[in-house]
Protein backbone atom coordinates (compact mmCIF):
# COMPACT_ATOMS: atom_id res chain seq x y z
CA UNK A 1 0.00 0.00 0.00
CA UNK A 2 1.39 3.64 -0.96
CA UNK A 3 0.34 6.42 1.61
CA UNK A 4 0.18 9.60 -0.32
CA UNK A 5 1.24 12.43 2.24
CA UNK A 6 -0.18 15.97 0.44
CA UNK A 7 1.74 18.59 2.32
CA UNK A 8 0.88 21.67 2.74
CA UNK A 9 4.17 24.06 2.33
CA UNK A 10 2.54 27.84 2.44
CA UNK A 11 3.65 30.56 0.12
CA UNK A 12 6.72 29.49 -0.50
CA UNK A 13 8.50 30.23 2.83
CA UNK A 14 10.19 27.53 5.00
CA UNK A 15 8.91 29.76 7.95
CA UNK A 16 5.59 28.42 7.01
CA UNK A 17 6.30 24.94 7.60
CA UNK A 18 3.85 23.45 10.66
CA UNK A 19 5.62 21.12 12.91
CA UNK A 20 3.02 18.48 11.42
CA UNK A 21 4.48 18.80 7.86
CA UNK A 22 8.32 18.49 9.29
CA UNK A 23 7.30 15.84 10.32
CA UNK A 24 5.56 14.29 8.22
CA UNK A 25 8.37 15.07 5.00
CA UNK A 26 10.90 13.00 7.27
CA UNK A 27 8.73 10.32 7.72
CA UNK A 28 8.24 9.74 3.51
CA UNK A 29 10.54 7.52 1.58
CA UNK A 30 9.94 9.71 -1.07
CA UNK A 31 9.57 13.14 -1.73
CA UNK A 32 8.29 14.21 -5.33
CA UNK A 33 9.19 17.38 -6.58
CA UNK A 34 7.58 19.03 -9.95
CA UNK A 35 9.51 20.54 -12.54
CA UNK A 36 7.16 23.17 -14.17
CA UNK A 37 9.46 24.38 -17.44
CA UNK A 38 12.32 26.80 -17.03
CA UNK A 39 10.31 29.53 -16.48
CA UNK A 40 9.25 28.52 -13.43
CA UNK A 41 12.14 26.22 -12.27
CA UNK A 42 12.16 28.53 -8.80
CA UNK A 43 9.50 26.95 -7.41
CA UNK A 44 10.96 23.50 -7.81
CA UNK A 45 14.39 24.89 -6.14
CA UNK A 46 12.15 26.39 -3.71
CA UNK A 47 10.91 22.96 -2.60
CA UNK A 48 14.57 21.64 -2.59
CA UNK A 49 15.57 24.31 -0.48
CA UNK A 50 12.51 23.60 2.18
CA UNK A 51 13.70 19.66 2.17
CA UNK A 52 17.42 20.84 2.89
CA UNK A 53 16.40 23.27 5.72
CA UNK A 54 14.24 20.07 7.56
CA UNK A 55 14.41 16.99 5.96
CA UNK A 56 16.63 14.71 8.51
CA UNK A 57 15.53 11.53 7.83
CA UNK A 58 18.78 9.88 5.09
CA UNK A 59 16.46 7.05 3.65
CA UNK A 60 14.27 10.44 2.13
CA UNK A 61 14.39 9.91 -1.67
CA UNK A 62 14.00 12.79 -3.53
CA UNK A 63 12.79 12.69 -7.42
CA UNK A 64 12.02 15.51 -9.71
CA UNK A 65 9.33 14.82 -12.46
CA UNK A 66 8.08 16.44 -15.58
CA UNK A 67 4.73 18.03 -14.89
CA UNK A 68 2.37 17.43 -18.14
CA UNK A 69 1.17 21.23 -19.53
CA UNK A 70 -2.58 21.61 -19.96
CA UNK A 71 -3.96 21.75 -23.72
CA UNK A 72 -4.94 25.47 -23.77
CA UNK A 73 -6.68 24.58 -27.12
CA UNK A 74 -9.24 22.58 -25.85
CA UNK A 75 -12.16 24.09 -26.56
CA UNK A 76 -13.61 22.44 -23.47
CA UNK A 77 -12.24 24.33 -20.02
CA UNK A 78 -13.26 21.21 -17.95
CA UNK A 79 -12.48 18.47 -20.64
CA UNK A 80 -8.89 20.21 -20.90
CA UNK A 81 -8.88 20.03 -17.34
CA UNK A 82 -9.81 16.59 -16.68
CA UNK A 83 -7.34 15.31 -19.24
CA UNK A 84 -4.54 17.40 -17.92
CA UNK A 85 -5.50 15.44 -14.70
CA UNK A 86 -5.03 12.15 -16.05
CA UNK A 87 -1.99 12.80 -17.49
CA UNK A 88 -0.16 14.01 -14.14
CA UNK A 89 -1.83 11.25 -12.68
CA UNK A 90 0.52 8.54 -14.93
CA UNK A 91 3.49 10.77 -14.00
CA UNK A 92 2.50 9.96 -10.58
CA UNK A 93 2.05 6.70 -10.60
CA UNK A 94 5.21 5.96 -13.15
CA UNK A 95 7.34 7.93 -10.69
CA UNK A 96 6.03 6.12 -7.54
CA UNK A 97 6.42 2.45 -8.84
CA UNK A 98 10.30 3.35 -10.52
CA UNK A 99 11.34 4.70 -6.72
CA UNK A 100 8.63 2.60 -3.98
CA UNK A 101 7.43 0.15 -6.02
CA UNK A 102 3.72 -0.11 -4.45
CA UNK A 103 4.78 -0.22 -1.19
CA UNK A 104 5.61 2.90 1.31
CA UNK A 105 5.24 6.84 2.15
CA UNK A 106 5.03 9.16 -0.58
CA UNK A 107 4.96 12.98 -0.01
CA UNK A 108 4.20 16.02 -2.35
CA UNK A 109 4.81 19.27 -0.90
CA UNK A 110 1.62 21.44 -2.05
CA UNK A 111 1.93 25.24 -2.40
CA UNK A 112 -0.37 26.80 0.10
CA UNK A 113 -3.10 23.92 1.61
CA UNK A 114 -4.47 21.02 -0.75
CA UNK A 115 -8.21 22.50 -0.01
CA UNK A 116 -7.73 25.57 -1.77
CA UNK A 117 -8.24 25.74 -5.82
CA UNK A 118 -5.83 23.38 -5.66
CA UNK A 119 -6.11 19.54 -7.93
CA UNK A 120 -4.01 17.51 -5.65
CA UNK A 121 -6.78 15.53 -4.40
CA UNK A 122 -8.27 14.54 -7.48
CA UNK A 123 -5.04 13.98 -8.88
CA UNK A 124 -4.86 11.02 -5.61
CA UNK A 125 -7.94 10.05 -6.64
CA UNK A 126 -7.01 9.44 -9.77
CA UNK A 127 -3.51 7.47 -8.63
CA UNK A 128 -5.77 5.76 -6.44
CA UNK A 129 -7.63 3.73 -9.43
CA UNK A 130 -4.30 2.65 -10.56
CA UNK A 131 -2.54 1.90 -7.30
CA UNK A 132 -3.18 0.80 -4.30
CA UNK A 133 -3.33 4.10 -2.08
CA UNK A 134 -3.69 5.84 1.06
CA UNK A 135 -4.26 9.87 1.32
CA UNK A 136 -3.14 11.61 4.03
CA UNK A 137 -3.64 15.52 4.15
CA UNK A 138 -0.88 17.97 6.20
CA UNK A 139 -2.86 21.44 6.12
CA UNK A 140 -0.63 24.20 5.33
CA UNK A 141 -1.21 28.35 5.32
CA UNK A 142 -2.72 29.57 1.96
CA UNK A 143 -2.41 32.54 0.02
CA UNK A 144 -5.24 34.04 1.05
CA UNK A 145 -4.26 33.77 4.90
CA UNK A 146 -0.49 35.10 3.77
CA UNK A 147 -2.35 37.91 1.97
CA UNK A 148 -4.85 39.56 4.61
CA UNK A 149 -1.24 38.39 7.03
CA UNK A 150 0.44 40.96 5.00
CA UNK A 151 -1.58 43.87 4.61
CA UNK A 152 -2.66 42.97 8.29
CA UNK A 153 -6.87 42.75 7.52
CA UNK A 154 -9.66 40.71 8.23
CA UNK A 155 -10.80 39.07 5.05
CA UNK A 156 -14.09 39.83 6.48
CA UNK A 157 -16.21 42.56 7.55
CA UNK A 158 -18.23 42.34 10.64
CA UNK A 159 -20.38 39.00 10.84
CA UNK A 160 -20.37 39.70 7.09
CA UNK A 161 -20.30 36.78 4.36
CA UNK A 162 -16.78 36.76 1.47
CA UNK A 163 -16.67 34.84 -1.49
CA UNK A 164 -13.35 32.95 -2.67
CA UNK A 165 -13.67 32.65 -6.46
CA UNK A 166 -11.47 33.12 -9.78
CA UNK A 167 -10.56 35.79 -12.27
CA UNK A 168 -12.38 33.95 -15.36
CA UNK A 169 -15.57 33.47 -13.00
CA UNK A 170 -15.43 37.63 -11.90
CA UNK A 171 -14.62 37.47 -15.82
CA UNK A 172 -17.82 35.66 -17.22
CA UNK A 173 -20.32 36.56 -14.34
CA UNK A 174 -19.23 39.95 -12.65
CA UNK A 175 -19.81 40.59 -8.86
CA UNK A 176 -22.10 38.02 -7.19
CA UNK A 177 -24.57 40.04 -5.20
CA UNK A 178 -24.80 37.73 -1.82
CA UNK A 179 -21.44 39.64 -0.60
CA UNK A 180 -19.67 42.75 -0.07
CA UNK A 181 -16.07 41.43 -0.08
CA UNK A 182 -14.20 38.95 -2.65
CA UNK A 183 -10.84 37.07 -2.82
CA UNK A 184 -9.81 36.26 -6.13
CA UNK A 185 -7.86 33.74 -6.99
CA UNK A 186 -6.12 32.71 -10.39
CA UNK A 187 -6.67 35.44 -12.16
CA UNK A 188 -3.94 36.14 -14.71
CA UNK A 189 -5.45 38.91 -16.67
CA UNK A 190 -6.39 41.63 -13.68
CA UNK A 191 -9.90 40.75 -14.44
CA UNK A 192 -10.78 43.55 -11.71
CA UNK A 193 -10.59 45.93 -14.66
CA UNK A 194 -14.08 44.64 -16.01
CA UNK A 195 -15.99 46.44 -13.16
CA UNK A 196 -16.83 49.76 -12.22
CA UNK A 197 -14.52 50.78 -9.86
CA UNK A 198 -16.30 53.37 -7.97
CA UNK A 199 -16.96 52.61 -4.20
CA UNK A 200 -14.33 49.46 -4.55
CA UNK A 201 -11.46 49.02 -2.20
CA UNK A 202 -8.50 46.30 -3.53
CA UNK A 203 -4.98 44.43 -1.20
CA UNK A 204 -3.00 42.90 -4.00
CA UNK A 205 -0.40 40.60 -3.74
CA UNK A 206 2.21 38.80 -5.79
CA UNK A 207 4.61 36.01 -4.26
CA UNK A 208 3.23 36.98 -1.19
CA UNK A 209 5.13 35.33 2.04
CA UNK A 210 8.39 35.26 -0.19
CA UNK A 211 11.16 37.38 -0.30
CA UNK A 212 10.23 39.10 -3.43
CA UNK A 213 6.55 39.61 -1.97
CA UNK A 214 4.77 42.92 -3.51
CA UNK A 215 1.82 44.40 -1.91
CA UNK A 216 -0.48 47.45 -3.41
CA UNK A 217 -3.90 48.39 -1.78
CA UNK A 218 -5.82 51.59 -2.05
CA UNK A 219 -9.11 52.14 -4.62
CA UNK A 220 -9.25 50.08 -7.29
CA UNK A 221 -10.00 53.51 -9.01
CA UNK A 222 -5.80 54.76 -8.07
CA UNK A 223 -4.71 51.26 -7.88
CA UNK A 224 -6.07 49.11 -10.54
CA UNK A 225 -3.58 50.57 -13.40
CA UNK A 226 -0.51 50.59 -11.03
CA UNK A 227 -1.18 46.75 -10.20
CA UNK A 228 -1.68 46.13 -13.89
CA UNK A 229 1.99 47.53 -14.44
CA UNK A 230 3.63 45.52 -11.50
CA UNK A 231 2.44 42.52 -12.15
CA UNK A 232 3.48 42.60 -16.09
CA UNK A 233 6.89 43.98 -14.68
CA UNK A 234 7.06 41.21 -11.96
CA UNK A 235 6.32 38.83 -13.97
CA UNK A 236 8.70 40.22 -16.99
CA UNK A 237 11.53 39.74 -13.92
CA UNK A 238 10.76 36.68 -12.45
CA UNK A 239 9.32 34.93 -15.55
CA UNK A 240 6.38 33.89 -13.44
CA UNK A 241 4.08 34.77 -10.80
CA UNK A 242 1.59 34.11 -8.24
CA UNK A 243 -0.98 37.21 -7.01
CA UNK A 244 -3.64 37.19 -5.01
CA UNK A 245 -6.34 40.36 -4.14
CA UNK A 246 -9.13 41.29 -1.89
CA UNK A 247 -11.80 43.36 -3.48
CA UNK A 248 -14.79 45.00 -1.20
CA UNK A 249 -17.44 47.58 -1.70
Amino acid sequence: MIELLLIGIGTGNPDHLTLQAIKSMNAADLIMIPRKGDNKADLAELRHTICSQVLTNPRTTIAEFDLPVRDAANPSYRGGVDDWHDAIAGVWEQTIRTHCGTEGRVALLVWGDPSLYDSTLRIAERVGRILPVTVTVIPGITSLQALTAAHAIPINEIGAPFLVTTGRQLRDHGWRADADTLAIMLDGECSFQTLDPQGISIWWGAYVGMAEQIILSGTLEDTGPLIVQTRAEARARHGWIMDIYILRR
